[in-house]
């Protein structure tokens, strides 16, 4: 009876605060399920005990075995609320995270003990009533086996002193080897596990100039082969433009991918319960085979998937930022050197970088002079070049190459627009765009290649910035191994291998690196601010400072269980998959 009216206030306390049923409200509710029925067991037992000494008449004996463990169950209930409220002030984005975990978790020991108080004991008296006269063989502490088995075991370190030394420094030993399991990387670490979701994108870079019908063909060549895939169900395709942006998306500025060059593919999954892996696990399998497929066409792709929580620029993301007076050309040529590194590195994939490749465009130049004799107007042959290549454009407000027109179809939601514009064909070559004619003064045609000529430019490289300093950054992914270990191992080399003097890298900006920091930090500082308001509540409960400490030496004991715990899943279930580890691993959440 206690779980269920103890979930329904908390749930409601969640409506009315304004908090949604999502998969960490539930991950709360779970981690307190175990939680919550302390508080009314332990009223259930000490009713049933008194009942059974038959000291006092039922009423009163409910009464008195309440208000005798009255003040531990508040103590503990206090205990457990100190240890979570503090991760409400976790920073960033991972803050508006966790703080489901930090509001329902107390709320929920909270209504637990206020049923433990009110609820609880009514329905132990109209239960047990009807056990209080029943004549039973008084219950012996000394006879019961488990007596038996704990007594056997403590005994020998509590009769002779050299044990109890012996256990103490076994104990220590143990709590170290644990800690050693995570700082040797026995258990890899990382900021939250991957989630199973029923979907991945695929995310392709062509070289720059590539035209939209190459990168089609690229993507084409790609779906045919997710197509036979086991767990696909369909394969969706953008050439030239984004697929519909997500937060993941937003996070990673897809909505800015337009261009002939942008590729990207939607894979949808069936169902979880309809597959034997999870979406994680067949990125893995499907990974060499889509990266042999880019190499075959010179495309760089990124396998990206829906992220567990708050969405990052990309796992790894070096910033390289350079002194003032250092050029942009000696920061990209620091941030080649960063990639290279990456590329080398184990475990690190789909590593790219925001350096823009040479691109050649051709500038019509006019020849205002022979213009001007003619009576064109330098307007008039930009709007006709444009008209030839772009074409009429729907919305433009110039009306030289204003829309052709829209058109509804019975069941498209959107209108298509109308673009008229010469075939590929006919605008691919610069000596048929010559020949376009334009209107003169007298009403004559004239070829623009005689007012003028085509040159080609290189194009500007865009030159980024962050905090009005100018950056590049290098990103990478991860496969089968934890993003510490390699940030660490590329801050070694980096290290052994300097960038150019004024050139400076920094790994904990907008990448993964930087939240795991931040959380941890903050974790570290709700950890202990948790430990401080525990050891306030058994001093004020116990009269004692010392007594505290050694209550409290049980928490990082727990490190014994769980750190091996890890351990041993990662040697019993890390079995490589498509040629990558996948270990289990040790995360925020765990």
């Amino acid at each position: 009876t206690a779980v269920p009216l103890t979930f329904a206030l908390t749930l409601l306390i969640n409506f009315l605060t304004g908090y949604t049923i999502n998969r960490v409200t539930l991950f709360a509710l779970i981690l307190s399920l175990g939680l919550v029925v302390d508080d009314p067991i332990v009223d259930v037992e000490n009713v049933f005990r008194h009942f059974r000494m038959r000291k006092e008449p039922p009423l009163r004996a409910v009464l008195t075995a309440v208000n005798e463990v009255r003040p531990p169950i508040i103590l503990a209930t206090l205990a457990v609320i100190v240890s979570f409220l503090p991760m409400f002030f976790i920073t960033g984005m991972m803050g508006p995270y966790m703080r489901p975990m930090a509001l329902n978790v107390p709320v929920a020991m909270l209504m637990s003990m206020v049923v433990a108080f009110t609820i609880t004991p009514w329905l132990s008296y109209h239960v047990l009533k009807s056990q209080y006269g029943k004549e039973e063989e008084p219950f012996v502490l000394e006879k019961s086996l488990t007596y038996k088995i704990y007594r056997a075991i403590v005994s020998p370190f509590v009769d002779h002193k050299g044990l109890a030394w012996l256990l103490i420094l076994g104990t220590f030993g143990l709590l170290v080897a644990s800690s050693m399991l995570a700082v040797t990387g026995r258990v890899p670490l990382k900021m939250l596990p991957f989630d199973n979701k029923n979907e991945f994108q695929i995310v392709v870079d062509m070289p720059e100039g590539t035209t939209l019908e190459t990168t089609e063909t690229v993507l084409e060549d790609m779906a045919a082969y997710l197509r036979t895939v086991p767990e696909v169900t369909n394969v969706l395709t953008f050439a030239g433009t984004a697929s519909p942006i997500d937060f993941n998306g937003m996070v990673r500025h897809y909505f800015l991918r337009q261009g002939p060059q942008f590729g990207d593919i939607r894979v949808n999954l069936v169902g979880k319960h309809d597959r034997q892996q999870q979406s994680h696990e067949i990125l893995l399998r499907v990974r060499d085979d889509l990266e042999r497929i880019a190499q075959r066409h010179g495309a760089n792709i990124k396998l990206v998937e829906v992220p567990p929580g708050p969405p990052v620029l990309s796992t790894l993301v070096a910033e390289i930022y350079g002194e003032p007076g250092v050029g942009y050309d000696e920061i990209l040529q620091a941030a080649r050197q960063v990639r290279t590194l990456m590329e080398s590195e184990p475990g690190v994939v789909d590593v790219d970088d925001t350096i823009e490749g040479e691109q050649r465009k051709w500038e019509f130049v006019v020849d205002k002079e022979k213009a001007s004799l003619h009576g064109v107007s330098t307007q008039a042959i930009a709007a006709t070049v444009r008209l030839a290549i772009a074409g009429m454009v729907p919305g433009e407000r110039n009306p030289m190459t204003a829309g052709a027109g829209i058109l509804h179809q019975p069941r498209e939601v959107n209108e298509l627009p109308i673009r008229l514009r010469l075939s590929p064909a006919e605008r691919s070559s610069l000596a048929d765009l010559e020949q376009l004619g334009v209107k003169t003064a007298t009403g004559e045609v004239v070829p623009i290649g005689e007012l003028g000529r085509f040159q080609p430019e290189i194009v500007d490289k865009t030159i980024y910035h962050k905090n009005l300093r100018r950056v590049s950054y290098v990103l990478g992914e991860m496969a089968g191994r934890p993003p510490a270990e390699a940030i660490l191992s590329l801050m070694k080399r980096l290290k052994e291998n300097p960038a150019p003097e004024g050139i400076h890298v920094e790994w904990a900006g907008e990448g993964e690196w930087k939240i795991t920091l931040d959380v941890f930090r903050d974790l570290g500082l709700a950890f202990g601010a948790a430990c401080l308001g525990i050891y306030i509540l058994l001093v004020w409960e116990t009269s004692s400072y010392a007594m505290p400490l050694l209550l409290m030496v049980a928490i990082p004991l727990t490190i014994i269980g769980i750190l091996p715990g890890f351990w041993l899943l990662n040697l019993l279930w890390n079995v490589p998959v498509g040629g990558y580890p996948n270990p289990v691993f040790f995360t925020a959440t765990a």
